[in-house]
């Protein structure tokens, strides 16, 4: 029988994606957060993937396929930590499953690793360079672990790994930065940038994942929603309220207050709202048929506050 383990399972994402494989099979999962509510059919395990405690439930468990959710996301946390966990705990994972037989492995990078520059082009795909960390450095970390799962394509060819770099997620438990962004009642916005952004729904970029686990896929994919529209747009169907502020005031404001550890994002992510990044998703599409279940509007109404 399938066994798919999924590290960061206590997550919103990794939660609905452990509810939809039960139908299919074995299902295990590591976190170092609790997870009280899980379905008694879960297996669920408290370890760090640093350490030998990880490495002793892949080899116990031996599960067929991983699922790698299980990253340090939060930026006010120390910097430090938060590189060694996403970049050494994936290491160590890609050699675990290396080392004990896993046939497929699933990497959900974001499409944030692309970065939001000035001459970006409209819908990139898998080839175009992963320079988020140009502007952005403290995003330095997604990038490396997105470049480790692209270069255990070629290390470990007998293990089918899938890296996806999905649009922004939304939906009542997704835990992304844009999420987070129009969960505010106001949003500041850069005065005079209205960038078009991609979206997807939590529920949908659970099924993508499920697709590429049934079908085996190895390769970098990128997974988009529904459609784009301007970040007005999306700030009005979620019931916020922009508040255009002028540039020259909002980055040293912003980087003032993240200093204090006030401001949730660096200030860097304020690219994210200048810059368009819009991604194809016609790799993904023809080699799963993957329609999104979801529109624009039911993606927006999952934003809850």
């Amino acid at each position: 029988m399938e066994k798919v383990l999924i590290t960061g399972v206590a997550g919103g994402v990794g939660r609905l994606l452990a509810r939809r494989l039960l139908a299919d099979g074995e299902v295990c999962g590591v976190d170092l957060a609790p997870w009280d509510s899980r379905p008694r059919e879960v297996t669920m395990f408290r370890a760090d993937l640093r350490k030998r405690e990880f490495e002793d439930v892949i080899r116990t468990e031996r599960p067929t396929s991983v699922v790698h959710l299980g990253f340090v996301r939060d930026f006010r946390g120390d910097a430090g930590r938060r590189h060694d966990v996403n970049v050494r705990g994936t290491g160590r994972l890609l050699q675990h499953c290396d080392r004990y037989g896993v046939q497929r492995v699933v990497v959900v990078s974001s499409g944030t690793v692309y970065g939001a520059l000035p001459d970006n082009p409209f819908f990139m795909d898998e080839d175009h360079a992963l320079s988020a960390s140009r502007d952005y450095p403290e995003i330095r970390d997604l990038v490396e672990v997105d470049t480790l799962a692209t270069g255990f394509l070629w290390k470990a060819p007998q293990i089918r790994t899938t890296v996806l770099r999905p649009v922004h997620v939304l939906g009542a438990v997704a835990r992304s930065m844009m999420a987070d962004y129009l969960r505010l009642e106001r949003q500041p916005t850069l005065m005079g940038f209205d960038p078009v952004m991609q979206f997807i729904h939590e529920e949908d970029l659970v099924e993508a994942i499920a697709l590429s686990l049934e079908l085996g896929l190895s390769g970098l994919y990128n997974v988009t929603g529904p459609g784009q529209v301007p970040l007005h747009t999306a700030i009005e169907e979620t019931g916020g309220q922009a508040m255009p502020v002028p540039e020259p005031l909002l980055r040293p404001t912003m980087r003032r207050l993240f200093g204090w550890k006030i401001a949730p994002w660096p200030e860097g992510a304020l690219d994210f709202l200048k810059y368009p990044v819009t991604l194809s998703g016609r790799r993904f599409h023809e080699a799963t048929g993957f329609e999104p279940l979801f529109g624009l509007d039911e993606t927006f109404r999952g934003i809850q506050r």
